[in-house]
């Protein structure tokens, strides 16, 4: 959650903790510098940066190329719609970032604006937001769930449901599956609330919420509530 998954932390970790952000500087300095900006004639390194850290600092959160634009603009900086847009696709082309597009499962249908983005390593953002990284748990959390399911092999995408939203509706050769990610639905208000997208899909596709509790698994008229961890191990 916040060293990430790159190969090389294993034995840092075990011999030399403080080595891990020069071995995560080297790993960004090759994607960002040598790759983008080298092969996309990309020159203005400090908006580069500064795009990439909104896309960090706002996983799991709707955003669009207007908003970043606009909040990079009311900093002094000199950009616009296009430019951004141009950055995203150079980011997602060298797999730093993964787009989440929304899906309609009422309707079935995907429906084409404020996507969420996520990262390809949480040890990349921790290390470019520095101690920002640590202040938003639960769409960390979201984050790995987010990249698991597409190592298991699924088209993810974050779904809607009249005004509600289903974090992650999993798709494959065998139809649906939909995810709710929390950090801990010991609140009986917060539960009712993770529960409640889940309860209006309207359909019998299998429904599980996937949080840090360390409770047995237990069943909600259907939607199965397992540890992330114990998830994560499993298949």
């Amino acid at each position: 959650m916040k060293n990430g998954g790159m190969p090389g932390n294993i034995s840092i970790l075990k011999n030399n903790p403080n080595d891990i952000d020069k071995y995560l500087d080297g790993i960004f300095s090759t994607i960002v510098y040598k790759d983008i900006m080298a092969r996309n004639n990309i020159s203005d390194k400090m908006l580069l940066e500064s795009v990439l850290k909104f896309i960090f600092d706002s996983i799991g959160r709707p955003i669009s190329t207007k908003k970043i634009s606009d909040t990079l603009t009311s900093k002094g900086m000199q950009t616009s719609n296009h430019t951004v847009e141009n950055y995203i696709t150079a980011f997602l082309e060298s797999f730093l970032i993964y787009k989440a597009e929304r899906f309609d499962v009422k309707g079935k249908n995907l429906l084409a604006r404020d996507y969420k983005y996520y990262s390809v390593d949480l040890g990349l953002r921790s290390y470019l937001l520095g101690k920002k990284a640590d202040s938003d748990m639960g769409h960390i959390l979201e984050n790995i769930v987010y990249l698991e399911l597409l190592r298991r092999g699924y088209k993810v995408y974050v779904g809607k449901v009249d005004e509600l939203e289903v974090d992650f509706v999993a798709e494959n050769r065998d139809g649906l599956k939909y995810y709710q990610v929390a950090l801990t639905v010991r609140d009986e208000k917060v539960l009712e609330r993770e529960l409640k997208s889940l309860q209006r899909t309207g359909d019998y596709y299998p429904k599980i919420l996937l949080t840090l509790d360390m409770d047995l698994e237990s069943d909600y008229d259907g939607i199965t509530k397992i540890n992330v961890v114990d998830w994560l191990l499993k298949e």
